[in-house]
């Protein structure tokens, strides 16, 4: 049984993994210099997903269209499983994440992809979120009605 804690853990590494873009993925992977022996379970494989919403977060869910997802599963040959969904079409990426997911069953492997790459993947994407949000708000438009003093 897992922890509430490793949850979590599980829930943000892959967040990251999957917000993360394939080439940088590659660089730190390559430099954990781990290649685990595994066997594909499923995919990866390309697909779609129904995207769901709620008019003002509380109303009645509805369809509101779809997304391209490619998801993979992979078995170390230790026994360990690890699964992955990413956007888009990039199968490396899912496999990579797949092979992370699964390498993390381990509590000293997980604390390695967490301090190694995990880390430096979530500085980058706060990085590159804070730099879209400051460029937002410097192009920020304020509107606002004058009322002229005609009788």
């Amino acid at each position: 049984m897992h922890s509430h804690e490793e949850i979590a853990l599980r829930r943000n590494r892959m967040s990251v993994l999957a917000r993360a873009g394939t080439s940088r993925l590659r660089e730190l992977w390559a430099t954990l210099d781990l290649a685990p022996a595994y066997r594909v379970l499923r995919g990866p494989e390309c697909g779609l997903i129904t995207l769901r919403g709620r008019i003002g977060g509380s109303g009645e869910p509805f369809n509101f269209g779809e997304a391209t997802v490619t998801r993979a599963s992979v078995r170390l040959d230790d026994g360990s499983v690890g699964h992955a969904v990413a956007l888009g079409r990039d199968m490396d990426k899912a496999r990579i994440a797949a092979l992370i997911d699964a390498v993390c069953r381990r509590p000293d492997m997980a604390t390695l992809v967490d301090a190694q790459m995990i880390a430096p993947l979530q500085r980058e994407l706060d990085a590159a979120d804070e730099t879209r949000r400051q460029e937002t708000a410097a192009t920020r438009v304020d509107f606002f009605t004058m009322v002229r003093g005609e009788d």
